[in-house]
């Protein structure tokens, strides 16, 4: 697990390559990661877009930009936390991604950025 701390907001993000999904004859590879956002400041906080860098060991970098996460915009109060799980597929057999938060503090509007701590994705033979 991975994790890094802006503002007060903490995002930890864990992967799991995905082989039922993947298929290596054609240069497939599919990983899921699971992220939890955890408010630690003193202030509600309401997440409103998501901004990801995906770089494959072959040097392709994709970016990706939209509104909030799987659909959603939570609002975190102090002390609460949000997990999501979603996925990403590779050309290669390592990968990572990279990327920030945009939040909203509730109570007076100020705008932020949060950090997406870098996370790498493996398969797992290419560990031996």
């Amino acid at each position: 697990m991975v994790s890094a701390i802006t503002e007060g907001v903490k995002v930890s993000v864990v992967t799991e390559y995905q082989p039922e999904h993947s298929n290596t004859a054609q240069a497939h590879y599919v990983f899921g990661y699971r992220i939890r956002i955890e408010n630690n400041s003193e202030n509600t906080v309401h997440l409103l877009r998501r901004h990801w860098y995906i770089y494959d060991s072959n040097g392709s970098v994709r970016e990706v930009e939209g509104e909030g996460i799987v659909g959603q915009q939570p609002v975190l109060e102090p002390g609460e936390q949000h997990e999501y799980v979603s996925g990403c597929n590779l050309q290669t057999t390592i990968g990572k991604m990279v990327g920030t938060y945009l939040m909203e503090r509730i109570i007076d509007g100020k705008r932020f950025y949060v950090d997406v701590p870098e996370f790498t994705m493996v398969v797992p033979y290419r560990l031996n």
